[in-house]
């Protein structure tokens, strides 16, 4: 029976790199492997063909003969390299689906890392900016004290599983392959304990709300994390434990917005003032300062004020302060008051185009759309 080609058994080109044939063989013999299959000698045939694709193509040498010279560069009997002389079945699939499978893992008999946990932190921006210490409570598991973590009731100590030799895995015999599973006597910890803690209940930790004392920097946004090594769940069996990390939320101002190392705000601006000119308070988050409000301005003018912003957490210049104006109509108004806009208005006549520049720009620029659209 002529050999089919070992590129398109696995589907991929000549060029395909190996992490590609890799995945391509991975894909073809979960569709065809034995145990999905056990009543169609169609799918363990091409199982196989598959594997023996993936020895020659994964070889460097014999993927250089088979390209060269076909089946014949690498079938043992007309002197190539072929067959399965650099492994078998079982070493292939181990290195293919090993972590699907439980090959190749490492035993938990041993000690353990404890995890690691996540605390978010909500603050205002003013403690985000100068920087603060803040305590929390955090539910952990901890070590348990009566029995020093090993789970087994003070006076005794675990024994070594049976099943496993207190590996925790066991190998067993699937056909052609060898497979390496998580022990069910111990559940992969590679110890029974007979005479569990009544504290802990033969977990070897137990769960505790603790105080931590955490210091916040100067300078930290959203999304920085604070690290406070060790503070995480107890490790198992003697292992460490892990870390905590506090996520840092800034809290919604009412006054100022913070982009980076830079604060926004809105400064409402009286008619009169924008229009000729005056002097007002603003907010900074280290106190008031005066500004000067030059005559004609007009919403939307940003006023810049350096240094007042945000020092970088990591380093650098610190940021400024950007006030936009705002210009308030006057509300309200009396019957004097109104009389006087009147006065205004009418002493403006036809200067008042001049004396509106964006007004008449924003007219013109209408005037003109509409004219480009009829001609």
């Amino acid at each position: 029976m002529e050999k089919r080609d070992y590129y398109e058994i696995l589907g991929v080109d000549k060029g395909t790199d190996e992490k590609e044939i890799k995945k391509a063989y991975r894909r073809v013999a979960m569709k065809y492997h034995p145990d999905r299959n056990p009543d169609d000698p169609e799918a363990d045939h091409k199982f196989k063909e598959a594997t023996e694709a993936y020895d020659v193509l994964m070889d460097p040498e014999k993927r250089a003969a088979y390209d060269r010279f076909g089946h014949a560069g690498v079938d043992p009997q007309m002197g190539g390299g072929g067959g399965f002389g650099g492994g078998s079945f079982s070493d292939i699939f181990g290195d293919v689906f090993g972590d699907i499978f439980g090959g190749g893992g490492r035993s938990r008999s041993g000690p353990q890392r404890g995890s690691d946990l996540r605390y978010t932190l909500d603050i205002t921006l003013e403690d985000a900016v100068h920087g603060t210490t803040v305590e929390i409570r955090v539910p952990n598991l901890v070590e348990c004290e009566p029995c020093d973590g090993t789970g087994a009731r003070p006076g005794s100590k675990p024994q070594n599983c049976g099943t496993c030799g207190g590996v925790g895995q066991v190998r067993m015999q699937q056909g052609l392959f060898q497979v390496q599973q998580t022990c069910p006597a111990c559940r992969g910890q590679g110890q029974i304990i007979s005479d569990p803690c009544n504290s802990c209940h033969g977990q070897g930790r137990v769960e505790k709300t603790r105080t931590l004392s955490v210091k916040v920097p100067p300078g930290v946004d959203t999304g920085d994390r604070i690290r406070l090594t060790g503070e995480g769940e107890a490790g198992l069996k003697g292992g460490p434990p892990g870390d905590l990390f506090v996520q840092i939320s800034v809290k919604q101002h009412s006054i100022f917005e913070r982009d980076g190392k830079h604060l926004y705000c809105e400064v409402p601006i009286s008619f009169v003032d924008a229009a000729l000119g005056g002097e007002m308070e603003v907010p900074t988050l280290g106190g008031r300062v005066k500004l000067k409000i030059p005559a004609e301005t007009q919403t939307g003018k940003l006023f810049r004020l350096r240094g007042k912003g945000v020092k970088p957490v990591r380093g650098g210049a610190v940021g400024d302060l950007l006030c936009r104006a705002v210009v308030e109509t006057p509300v309200n108004l009396t019957k004097r008051q109104r009389e006087l806009l009147v006065e205004l208005g009418e002493t403006l006549g036809e200067d008042g185009k001049r004396q509106s520049p964006r007004q008449q720009s924003w007219f013109e620029g209408v005037k003109n759309f509409f004219e480009d659209m009829t001609s």
